[in-house]
């Protein structure tokens, strides 16, 4: 009788070991590189065409800038500042260098907004400050490609606070 109980409870283990096996392993469709490669380029996440911009400086911050796969060109820029001055208001700009080498050179600086109107990031009391901007690149070509760097100043006295590195961006199709 032990032996039947303990061939059956071998038996009942090794059949859940092969279930929890099933159910882990990844099917063949979904690990080819070109089904990973189509499921990548779909995500927001994606680069060339969304970045994670970290800046850096008296404080920090980080601009979410994505550019959805639509018809409408259009560049939404979810802009965070910390540990800046407290209530003070201040711009996000950017410059756009043509030769793409990652080594951001261009110093034509354009105040980011709402459109073509600049919009400020005024900070709280603890020196937060939380904006979402847009830019619209109809006027650009599709698939250009450029390095972009950005910068936040402060609004009043056009002093840098915030800077960042050199990322590239390519215009969706």
């Amino acid at each position: 009788m032990r032996h039947e109980l303990a061939l059956a409870s071998a038996l009942s283990i090794s059949v859940l070991a092969a279930c929890a096996q099933e159910l882990t392993t990844p099917d063949v469709e979904s690990a080819r590189p070109e089904t990973l490669a189509t499921s990548q380029s779909r995500s927001l996440e994606s680069s060339p065409f969304n970045n994670q911009i970290i800046l850096r400086g008296d404080g920090s911050g980080l601009v979410k800038f994505r550019e959805p796969d639509d018809a409408d060109k259009i560049v939404y820029l979810d802009v965070k500042v910390r540990h800046l001055a407290p209530n003070t208001e201040y711009l996000l700009q950017r410059a756009v260098d043509t030769t793409v080498d990652d080594n951001c050179t261009s110093s034509g600086w354009l105040t980011l907004g709402l459109g073509l109107n600049p919009k400020t990031i005024l900070t709280d009391s603890r020196g937060f400050g939380d904006e979402a901007l847009f830019r619209n690149l109809g006027a650009t070509p599709v698939g250009m490609t450029f390095d972009i760097h950005f910068r936040v100043i402060e609004a009043a006295t056009s002093a840098v606070v915030l800077t960042s590195d050199c990322y590239q961006f390519t215009v969706r199709e």
